[in-house]
């Protein structure tokens, strides 16, 4: 890493700052705040703390302009490591989603476990304990032996520590697209459940405080990872390898457990875990948010590196400041406290040491040897203080101009639908995720309802929260969704989608949307092609959560998803939560009655744009997003959550990726059911209409399968007042009729549907 090359004493100049990614502007700006020329540990200090990762300095203006309140929003976005809602019975729920892209791109299995272990410390950070995992991940096409590269490490990677770890993987979502063959994006949510009072903040109060640091000894390993972070991916990128961290579940664990003993004790005064730029970052945020200074003695932090004393080269001042070292904690104590403190860590085998106090001063001091390495105010390092802001231009993407090209007539339906449906349900983008899900533990340590029952959205039961007399207990229905070609074609339609689904899974599970934490994964902000895919992103974001009132809670971004190649779709995935009061309420996807009657709520549309079919099958990039429109959607899921509420149905299935075929053959599979469907006379082949493959394969948005009881179907017409809708046919008991045409057994069609990404890895077994 370019860190390596520099060293304490060395000449301070403009060259310097910008080889450790600082623009010449911002150079000046330090000079002008300390007053002086800062030291090679000063400048290194902000070079990642006014890094894209740390500072989001390219985009917090329009960060700002989301939805952030609410009724249920218990802290404000942004204020703690992650959201906090209150979900009733004394209880919240904190949740948080976060990149961990360029360390997976370089050592995929390290880069995504320790992705994992850093949103799990964002939650009981704050005191709650971890209860689910997610996780989105986008890679290049599946087809080339480096992407089974990354996939099995990244995959492995996950499993491994969230299965040693002991919470349930319980959903997330996987894209194959070409651009992200050199840029695969990991993102990892985590959610965890607190009793309300129960929180810690992540602020220094208390002047005279003890400041302890507290897990894992430090090293070298992830040294200037967040500024890694903010740097396209290039051929040279894995001469970065020091810039990927090593992670410890076993060690998360006792960390886990010892921090969760002590909160309730009343002793901690602050807590903060350390992720990208570790020291640095945890003390500079901690004390601006209270508005204190520290003396830290850098001396006192443990590490795994020889001191000089004895023999080795240890530790630079700048080294300790900037390693992300997995598994530690800062963490304030009450002063006359400290030996509880220290008792408690002894107990679970944690390393816990004091490496300083609290000051009034608002100064951060780093001393080391006796001498004073650093000298910086605090204030002047965060997002809000000293930390520059940036307002960057955009214009419209020339692609543009071949997405509003596109002619859907010049598209020829295809007479034979069969060998169509045949191909859909085996693309990657479709196919059964099994080879995958198979890693993770989804069961381990809580109440994961989905193994044997699929539902749109993990459902999880809260075993925590009191049951009410007569209730099944209360849920958590959570999400991932992002269709980022989608996003490619139009970037506010598209992010309105992605919230329009994550919302329609948990609806369809049952559930009611309460909040959304998002990873915004995009290109260069630099360019302003890409940067106006972020800013129509964050309008569309805004408008669909307004609608479903789902204050965004907080998350990450993550620019420079960008190779020489150019950058990665724009991917702005949303993480879900939502609330099952009842968990009688749930849901399922699949088919449960040979002669239940099978409905299509939402209107199909003549549109096959952004399709998988047409993007796959007809090799068309460039066309627009799939029909679109708020209000209906939002009417649709209203109607979806009245007739759960009233049990009027059996299943519900939103449609999505592969169409409506794909949406009844995924519900069909579980129970080895079939189903017999008609297409309205309107169908047909000629563009009059809607288009067949449009009505088969098409992917326009709110629109959902469900099917009910024959002898209930007057009383469930009641409830459909407000939206379009019609049935397609009826369930049967192991075969796919459509238009009366025999498509076979379903066991055929099942078989493609698991298999399909099995077959890419013959040498890849799971371990």
């Amino acid at each position: 890493m370019y860190v390596c090359l520099y060293y304490f004493d060395m000449e301070i100049t403009i060259d310097v700052a910008q080889k450790l990614g600082l623009q010449p502007e911002e150079f000046t700006q330090i000079i002008k705040i300390l007053g002086r020329t800062p030291n090679f540990t000063e400048l290194s200090a902000y070079s990642v703390m006014w890094s894209e990762h740390c500072s989001y300095k390219n985009s917090i203006k329009w960060l700002k302009t989301l939805p952030r309140d609410g009724s249920k929003l218990l802290v404000k976005a942004g204020e703690e490591n992650a959201g906090l809602m209150d979900i009733g019975d004394g209880y919240g729920v904190v949740f948080k989603i976060e990149s961990h892209n360029h360390p997976s791109a370089i050592e995929p299995f390290q880069g995504a476990a320790t992705g994992v272990g850093g949103i799990h410390r964002d939650i009981f950070t704050m005191g709650a304990r971890p209860i689910a995992a997610l996780n989105s991940l986008r890679f290049g096409n599946l087809k080339d032996n480096k992407t089974q590269h990354l996939v099995s490490g990244v995959v492995h990677g996950i499993g491994h520590y969230g299965n040693c770890f002991g919470v349930p993987t319980v959903g997330g979502e996987v894209y194959f697209e070409d651009c992200y063959h050199t840029n695969p994006l990991v993102n990892a949510m985590s959610v965890g459940i607190v009793r309300l009072g129960d929180t810690v903040s992540a602020t220094a109060i208390g002047v005279g405080n003890p400041v302890f640091i507290v897990g894992s000894a430090t090293g070298k390993d992830g040294m200037g990872g967040a500024a890694f972070a903010s740097a396209d991916i290039t051929e040279n990128s894995m001469e970065d390898l020091p810039a990927v961290q090593v992670g410890d579940p076993f060690q998360e664990k006792k960390l886990l457990e010892a921090c969760l003993e002590i909160i309730p004790t009343g002793a901690v005064a602050g807590m903060q875990d350390m992720g990208a730029a570790g020291i640095i970052c945890s003390t500079a945020e901690t004390s601006a948010k209270g508005e204190v200074g520290m003396k830290i003695d850098l001396d006192k932090v443990p590490t795994r590196q020889k001191n000089t004393a004895t023999g080795g080269t240890g530790m630079k001042p700048w080294e300790l400041l900037l390693s992300e070292s997995q598994e530690r904690m800062l963490l304030i104590i009450n002063k006359g406290r400290e030996n509880e403190v220290i008792k408690i860590f002894e107990k679970w085998d944690i390393p816990c040491s004091q490496i300083g106090e609290v000051t009034n001063d608002k100064m951060l001091r780093f001393y080391m040897h006796k001498e004073l390495q650093a000298e910086l105010p605090a204030e002047s390092l965060v997002l809000g203080g000293g930390a520059p802001v940036y307002e960057r231009k955009y214009n419209e993407p020339r692609y543009f101009e071949q997405i509003k090209a596109f002619d859907p007539d010049k598209i020829t339906v295809p007479k034979d639908l069969k060998s169509i449906a045949e191909q859909l349900i085996s693309l990657p983008n479709i196919a059964s995720k099994r080879w995958i899900y198979n890693q993770y533990d989804s069961m381990v340590g809580t109440g994961n309802t989905n193994t044997n029952q699929p539902s749109d959205a993990a459902v999880i039961l809260v075993r925590e929260t009191p049951h009410l007399a007569g209730q099944a207990g209360k849920g958590l229905a959570i999400t991932t969704d992002c269709n980022s070609r989608y996003v490619f074609a139009d970037p506010y339609i598209g992010c309105m989608i992605a919230v329009s689904e994550a919302a329609r899974n948990i609806v369809c599970s049952g559930g009611k949307p309460l909040g959304v934490t998002n990873c915004l994964n995009f290109g260069n902000p630099y360019d302003p092609e890409v940067y106006y895919q972020f800013v129509y992103a964050i309008k569309g974001m805004s408008e669909a959560c307004k609608k479903f009132d789902t204050p965004v809670t907080g998350g990450n971004v993550s620019f420079y998803n960008q190779s020489p190649s150019g950058p990665v779709y724009p991917t702005p995935t949303i993480g879900m939560v939502g609330v099952l009061d009842n968990m009688d309420d749930k849901m399922t996807l699949d088919f449960k009655t040979s002669g239940d009657v099978i409905y299509l709520l939402g209107e199909s549309k003549n549109d096959i744009n952004s399709s998988e079919y047409l993007h796959k099958i007809c090799g068309v990039e460039f066309s627009p997003a799939p029909y679109f429109n708020l209000e209906e959607e939002f009417l649709v899921q209203q109607t979806v959550t009245n007739l759960i509420k009233n049990k009027l149905i059996q299943s519900a299935h939103d449609i999505s990726e592969g169409g409506l075929f794909v949406t009844l053959a995924e519900s069909a599979f579980h129970r080895n059911l079939g189903f017999d469907v008609t297409a309205p006379l309107s169908i047909n082949g000629e563009g009059q209409g809607v288009r067949a493959d449009a009505y088969w394969f098409g992917e326009a948005q709110g629109r959902v399968v469900v099917t009910v009881k024959e002898n209930e179907v007057i009383e469930f017409k009641k409830y459909l007042k407000d939206i379009s809708f019609e049935k397609l046919g009826i369930v049967i008991n192991d075969k796919i009729i459509i238009d009366k045409e025999d498509w076979g057994n379903i066991f055929y069609w099942k078989e493609k549907y698991d298999t399909a990404i099995e077959k890419y890895f013959k040498n890849y077994l799971p371990e």
